[in-house]
């Protein structure tokens, strides 16, 4: 943990700089934090927009929106979002929304003293696999097909099709050289899809969707 300061207010950050209580959030810690993200000419209404639709849905069900539902409600492209939020957008929207990176990833707000250690995940196949309290695998190494079939299943999937394994895999590869998890903008530029597929494919989410099932998490 650590502290974010701007303008004489403090907030407690974790430490990959996400607020730990997205309670605390205001518009001065998005302010102080934006030139961190890579925006450098202040906040404008555009990005603004964007914001507080994340706040005002998040306050209203305890869910942080996915990528798909804050474009919807803004009226944006994929490619609008990445000129206003070139880091991503749970590392840049999200992030600047005050959102932790727990609520990020799977919606219900977790502070990080309520969250339990790692459980075991057992599939319909008999193998155990160790993940996370937010359904993430813990260790990417573990992965494998069989994993990604299960969780398609649990997500109401269904069977995986070509296209589905051809953004996984591109998942998959990204992470072994990088050991980062790629931007919804480098999935979709580099497989040569918009967020209407994306969101058809992996409805739950490009998180909690496509990369939960490719095994890999932001670190």
């Amino acid at each position: 943990m650590g502290t974010f300061t701007y303008q004489g207010k403090s907030y407690e950050v974790d430490e990959k700089g996400f607020l730990v209580n997205p309670e605390e959030w205001d518009e001065n810690f998005a302010e102080g934090l934006a030139p961190q993200l890579n925006i450098k000419q202040g906040l404008t209404k555009e990005h603004w927009d964007v914001i507080h639709s994340i706040v005002k849905t998040y306050r209203e069900t305890g869910i942080c929106p996915t990528v798909y539902e804050t474009c919807r409600a803004n009226g944006l492209r994929i490619q609008d979002l990445r000129r206003l939020f070139p880091t991503g957008y749970l590392r840049g929207a999200c992030k600047l929304a005050g959102m932790s990176s727990a609520v990020g990833r799977i919606g219900p707000a977790l502070h990080p003293a309520s969250v339990p250690g790692n459980m075991d995940f057992m599939n319909v196949y008999g193998k155990t696999y160790k993940v996370d309290v937010r359904g993430f695998l813990v260790d990417p190494e573990e992965w494998d097909e069989q994993y990604a079939v299960y969780r398609a299943v649990d997500m109401k999937i269904g069977r995986l099709t070509d296209r589905h394994w051809q953004i996984i895999r591109f998942l998959r590869k990204a992470y072994e050289e990088k050991r980062r998890v790629p931007t919804v903008y480098e999935t979709c530029e580099a497989n040569g899809i918009d967020l209407e597929e994306l969101e058809r494919l992996f409805p739950d989410g490009y998180h909690r969707g496509a990369v939960k099932i490719a095994g890999v998490r932001i670190e």
